[in-house]
């Protein structure tokens, strides 16, 4: 709501579930909102037959139901505009390319980091380098959850498609965005909370490790009071990218409506390779790994 409001546009409608969103008095309060679908798709083609055109859709729903309400929006005569990931599967982007030839609207997503500055500085040094040999990267991305977390629709991997690809497709797209085309993938874990393995990419070797568990944060953070680690190293380089987050998905939402913004083609790097990670067996490679994916591993909190 806030990107839709900071680039001058107007909320029309909203639907959700959950009613509790006073948060909307405080950016469009005019705009409808409703709790059954049904509803909501009436008012749309209310809309529509009396000539208030829908510029766009805006999906921030669970993961699972993405590529229905994608579908809705292009149906309704709209441009789409979906958070991460865009969908799980990689076949889903074939079916939305089928769409969007037949409705001639077009399907957006949300790569923010991809308009990060440290990290477009990383691309732009990647691409003016004549790499002779691939660098070694490592990637460290600790988030800490509550136990709510496996009661929601995100604690549930057919949902939200698990910790790779909830928590870390954005990841997965900035590293193939950054270092090229991915040639090998391994995944030497994946639970509950946590998932690690080994990329290969054109210009880079990358050991990754995701982790809700704060139990996984480094004692610098947890003595700090903070819950979120991240780290991006590059040849030993620390590329510093904590910060410069707040206003990257009005940034998003600007580009989109000039017309620049990610669409389909973009996002299929990376929800392939999540797809793999959630079905591909567990190998275990030393040589290779995360230094993290060693660590103790938890029960799963409902576990009795």
């Amino acid at each position: 709501m806030k990107a839709i409001k900071d680039t001058g546009n107007q909320l029309l409608a909203a639907y959700d579930p959950y009613d509790g969103v006073g948060i909307m008095d405080s950016h469009f309060p005019e705009a409808s909102f409703f709790t059954e679908f049904e509803r909501f798709d009436r008012h749309l083609e209310k809309l529509r037959r009396t000539g208030q055109k829908i510029d766009y859709v805006s999906i921030c729903s669970p993961n699972y139901l993405h590529d229905a309400h994608i579908r809705f929006g292009l149906r309704v005569g709209a441009d789409v505009i979906c958070e991460k990931p865009l969908v799980l599967n990689p076949w889903n982007v074939d079916a939305l390319q089928e769409m969007e030839q037949e409705t001639g609207k077009k399907v957006y997503t949300i790569l923010q980091l991809r308009l990060h500055p440290a990290i477009m500085a990383l691309k732009e040094e990647m691409d003016n380098s004549d790499v002779q040999h691939p660098k070694e990267v490592t990637l460290t991305y600790l988030t800490s959850r509550g136990n709510w977390y496996y009661t929601s629709w995100k604690g549930d991997l057919s949902k939200s498609g698990g910790i790779a690809t909830n928590i870390g497709v954005h990841f997965f797209d900035m590293l193939a965005w950054i270092f090229g085309p991915l040639k090998t993938n391994e995944v030497h874990l994946h639970t509950h909370d946590r998932a690690a393995g080994h990329l290969e990419f054109e210009k880079a070797n990358v050991r990754w490790f995701l982790s809700i568990n704060e139990d996984t944060l480094p004692d610098e953070a947890k003595k700090a009071g903070k819950r979120t680690f991240r780290s991006l190293q590059v040849d030993g380089r620390e590329i510093e990218f904590s910060d410069g987050f707040t206003d990257l998905h009005t940034d998003s939402y600007r580009q989109i409506i000039e017309g620049k913004g990610f669409g389909l083609e973009a996002a299929r790097p990376a929800i392939e390779t999540v797809h793999a990670i959630r079905s591909m067996p567990i190998s275990r490679n030393p040589d290779r790994e995360h230094p993290m994916a060693s660590l103790p591993l938890s029960r799963h909190p409902f576990d009795r």
